[in-house]
């Protein structure tokens, strides 16, 4: 059923894709989300955001499939409530990390996202949350983050923007973590060979569905390995140049219904 399809396998991005103002699925893009499923295509929801913060969001989506989560350190099984793949960031490497980017741009506020079904958002001294519906735990001190195992670290600095956090910390620790940006003011250190590609590609071997099937939604920087690693790659008119640069094509922006334009279009 599904070789006749434009693509079987659909990956979307949730934060500035799929998601519209206050954390909500326009009715458009369901309804289009739900078109393509019936012809016979897959979802699979790709982001960075932890399991702990994006399943409220998927059980609102009626959402029942698989779900990479944690920037692709996790895969989670929607219907059964459990992970089928989940990498750890070594704390202690973490450490070392974040010690070559501060002797090079002096105090960076940090959080962890800690690992499992119920880990706990952890912010450090200065770390700002830029969604503050979100769960988090404020702690005193930076050792704190350090309490139980995480699958990344999350950066902020006073006074330098993203792109230029993201640039000195892949120049100076690039070679012991995978540093990407994921959103506004959220600046990420992950496991080495951990992104959305692999995440995602992991997903997609479990459902028997190939690369050269899938079309990929997103927004951010983060995004780009998915967008290699899918046929095709759809930025939305929202995007960072960075992900423009390499898109395939160019929708909407998230909150004009940008994936539904594409799906009405492949699917009706």
């Amino acid at each position: 059923m599904t070789s006749a399809l434009p693509y079987a396998l659909i990956a979307t991005d949730l934060d500035g894709t799929l998601l519209c103002a206050a954390d909500t699925v326009s009715a458009r893009s369901h309804a289009a989300l739900a078109t393509a499923r019936a012809a016979g295509a897959q979802h699979i929801v790709v982001t960075g955001r932890p399991v702990p913060q994006v399943r409220k969001i998927l059980e609102d989506l009626g959402y029942t499939g698989l779900a990479v989560c944690g920037q692709g350190a996790q895969v989670y099984d929607t219907a059964r409530g459990r992970l089928l793949h989940s990498v750890s960031m070594d704390r202690g490497l973490a450490e070392v990390a974040l010690g070559k980017i501060e002797a090079e741009v002096g105090e960076v506020y940090t959080a962890v996202n800690q690992e499992g079904l119920d880990g706990e958002t952890l912010m450090g001294p200065g770390y700002r949350m830029w969604h503050p519906h979100l769960p988090m735990v404020r702690v005193p001190r930076r050792e704190d983050l350090w309490s139980a195992p995480i699958n990344k670290v999350l950066l902020q600095h006073p006074r330098l923007d993203d792109d230029e956090l993201t640039r000195v910390a892949r120049a100076v620790a690039g070679d012991l973590v995978n540093v990407t940006m994921a959103g506004e003011h959220t600046v990420e250190l992950q496991p080495p060979g951990v992104d959305k590609a692999d995440g995602l590609a992991r997903a997609a071997e479990v459902l028997d569905l190939p690369a050269s099937s899938t079309i990929a939604f997103g927004d951010m920087p983060n995004d780009v390995p998915m967008f290699a690693w899918a046929a095709h790659g759809v930025a939305m008119a929202n995007a960072h140049r960075e992900l423009l640069a390499v898109a395939d094509e160019v929708t909407l922006s998230n909150e004009a219904h940008g994936i539904a334009v594409v799906l009405e279009r492949l699917y009706s």
